[in-house]
């Protein structure tokens, strides 16, 4: 045993001159035996390749030849050992590495410093090794380094590891071998040089490559890969040269795509549809009895056509004190406890810790016709797949949702709209809601009212959250923490109505197509309370003024406001699978309008990429709340269509419904009818016939 252990005295230690250990077994740089004098082969250009004897420095006890006043006065020259580690780092102290890089004129005797990382022979060409030390194109630092292993693969293996590593080892010789003679012919040409690939990049090129024919064509995986051996076997520098510039000219073009601006996005859609109802705007309002959507039954999918009871009520009341704070986090769906008005130990507002979660949906790829393997979901945020990680997002604290109308009304009750005489009988009115996670879940934190359908704001505010704010959700509400800070409270300067123009025009304006600029954000007002901003928005609406929305379930709940004249456009455009699917608003202005909304000035938010600046905008509630307007209108187009086809007429502002056989006006019975457009879309209405 004793043998055994001394035998380790002569293996270098894995932790070399940084080891810290006491009573190391292995070997260091200062408990080496002494080596042999110095001989004529130490002095070779090999001297380096193997330790060498550290000379002793001038501070050390045994130098025999003190300095004289003359050499004292004059500036010391660099010693040439001085780069080595002269003694063995003290026990108990993390060692420091001096970059002698940064600074050439010194060379510190550092015990950390590696001796080959500081050390080198004289170079007597050092423009030469300065050039080939430059790298001709820098490695992708998105990336983990990989070695050269095939990857996991989910499912069976097409073939065995043995195979698999055979062959991505002579793929990857090819690339290297390609590499290098395109590198070689090069020469001079600055454009060639940038083709050129680093280790690391060839790596994952190969590991790309193998992974891809294993996962698109696995039922005839060996023929593939030996076939592509072959090819890059035969291919010759200057096709390798015309594969690359392919090759990066698509992720160009893919990154252009992932990346468009509103502009650029636009042009991809084709020109905007303009909307041409034939109708003026009193018509337009007129018409708005024949599309409206009705919730009435409904309530399972989240809608409230009446408040609850108080039974109701004091039941979820009961139900909240009894579950004692506990929560679903809505990101992550971790258990965890709420503690409003901060717990008294620390001051959490929750705990569990930090939540980590994926901020978009899982989406499947697009369908290969010629595959037969199962296409995995993909996450929309970092496109990463189901259950490869926890999340590519992280949060300080985990949040939740209420959904049940009796437990939203135990934190503020639910409301009727009230009647109100000052309001216009020809006035629709489209409003968006914007929500943040607080203690109380999920509350109203913006609110946006336009005129219909001619888009001007009637009102646009912040609401002061009840509860402590746990986050903004600012990547989807658009509101900044700076935009609660610097918003001013709310002054009645003005009536709440619109500027109407005098002139009726059949094609009124649409504003979607234009986001406010980053860099001149709007100065927002805030109110106090949540019956505040309710109290607001019932001055400017009546129980027989159409309201106009996306999802207008969740506005409602958060206004806690249940409203008889509904026109939403969930309903108005349904998914083919019916409720609880449905288009998102986004989806259906691209789909029937060819417009942009909820797109970053200089990136795509789908995809995660920021705005201007670095920083994303989040979604505008004015722009919704016209997008979902511009749909209605949209809508009209193509019902009064139908409709005149069908014998419908107007006259004197009145729509007047067909004659039938025996010369009776035909009408009073409500039908739903569904038919497919011109897209392939099918669209149910609830129309008078």
């Amino acid at each position: 045993m004793d043998t055994v252990l001394q035998n380790l005295g002569s293996i270098p230690c894995p932790h070399g001159d940084r080891c810290t250990e006491s009573g190391c077994l292995f070997q260091h740089s200062w408990n080496k035996k002494p080596a042999a004098p110095a001989s004529a082969k130490h002095d070779g250009p090999d001297a380096d390749d193997n330790p060498r004897k550290r000379r002793k420095l001038s501070t050390e006890p045994t130098q025999s030849t003190p300095p004289t006043a003359a050499e004292s006065s004059q500036p010391n020259p660099e010693p040439v050992t001085a780069k080595k580690p002269v003694s063995p780092p003290p026990l108990g102290r993390k060692p420091t590495v001096v970059s002698v890089q940064s600074a050439p004129s010194e060379a510190p005797a550092t015990p950390a410093t590696k001796p080959a990382a500081v050390s080198s022979p004289a170079n007597p060409t050092p423009e030469k090794s300065a050039e080939k030390k430059v790298p001709i194109r820098k490695a992708q630092a998105s990336r983990k380094v990989e070695t050269l292993n095939p990857r996991m693969l989910k499912g069976v293996a097409p073939a065995t590891f043995e195979f698999r590593f055979k062959a991505l080892t002579m793929l990857h010789e090819q690339f290297v071998r390609l590499n290098k003679e395109m590198e070689k012919a090069a020469g001079k040409d600055a454009e060639t040089k940038k083709l050129i690939l680093t280790p690391q990049e060839l790596i994952w090129l190969s590991l790309d490559l193998e992974e891809k024919i294993a996962m698109d064509k696995p039922s005839i995986y060996n023929n593939v890969i030996k076939n592509r051996i072959m090819g890059y076997k035969k291919m010759t520098p200057k096709q390798w040269k015309a594969e690359r510039l392919a090759e990066i000219k698509k992720e160009e073009e893919r990154k252009a795509a992932a990346t468009q601006a509103s502009s650029k996005k636009q042009a991809l859609l084709g020109p905007p549809k303009e909307i041409n109802t034939g109708l003026t705007r009193q018509e337009e309002i007129a018409f708005l009895p024949h599309v409206l959507t009705s919730i009435t039954e409904l309530a399972q999918h989240g809608y409230v056509p009446k408040p609850p009871s108080e039974e109701e009520i004091k039941k979820a009341r009961e139900g909240v004190e009894a579950a004692m704070g506990w929560e679903t986090c809505d990101r992550c769906t971790k258990r965890f406890q709420v503690f409003p008005g901060r717990r008294e130990e620390d001051g959490a507002l929750t705990s569990g810790g930090p939540c980590t979660y994926h901020w978009g949906r899982l989406i499947y790829p697009e369908r290969n016709p010629t595959s037969t393997v199962q296409q995995e979901r993909t996450y929309r945020c970092c496109k990463q797949l189901a259950g490869d990680s926890t999340g590519c997002t992280s949060c300080s604290t985990h949040v939740f949702t209420v959904k049940s109308p009796a437990r939203l009304a135990t934190i503020v009750p639910f409301m009727e709209t009230p009647e109100n005489p000052s309001v216009p009988k020809d006035r629709a009115v489209c409003f968006d809601c914007e929500m943040c996670y607080t203690v109380n879940g999920l509350e109203l934190v913006r609110l946006t009212a336009v005129n219909w359908p001619d888009g001007k704001e009637l009102l646009d505010i912040l609401i002061r959250p009840m509860g402590e704010i746990l986050d903004l959700n600012s990547r989807f509400s658009g509101v900044w923490p700076e935009d609660l800070i610097n918003a001013e409270p709310w002054k009645p300067v003005a009536p709440l109505s619109p500027v109407i123009d005098t002139d009726s025009s059949p094609k009124p304006p649409s504003t979607t197509n234009n986001p406010p600029e980053p860099d001149q954000r709007k100065k927002m007002q805030i109110v106090p309370s949540l019956a505040v901003a309710r109290d607001l928005l019932f001055s400017l609406i009546s129980p027989a003024t159409p309201l106009i929305g996306h999802g207008l379930e969740n506005d409602l709940n958060a206004m806690r406001i249940c409203h008889p004249t509904l026109i939403d456009t969930v309903l108005l455009f349904p998914h083919k699978k019916a409720l609880p699917y449905r288009h998102g608003l986004k989806m259906l202005m691209e789909w029937n309008l060819n417009k942009a909304i909820q797109v970053e000035p200089d990136g795509d938010s789908a995809d995660g990429t920021t705005g201007q600046g670095g920083k994303l905008l989040g979604h505008d509630s004015a722009e919704d709340a016209r997008a979902a307007g511009d749909l209605v209108r949209f809508k009209i187009q193509h019902t009064w269509a139908r409709m005149k086809r069908e014998g419908w007429t107007l006259k004197d502002g009145e729509f007047v419904p067909p004659k039938d056989s025996k010369g009776k006006k035909s009408g009073g019975e409500k039908l739903t009818e569904v038919r497919k457009t011109r897209d392939g879309t099918e669209e149910g209405e609830l129309v008078e016939v």
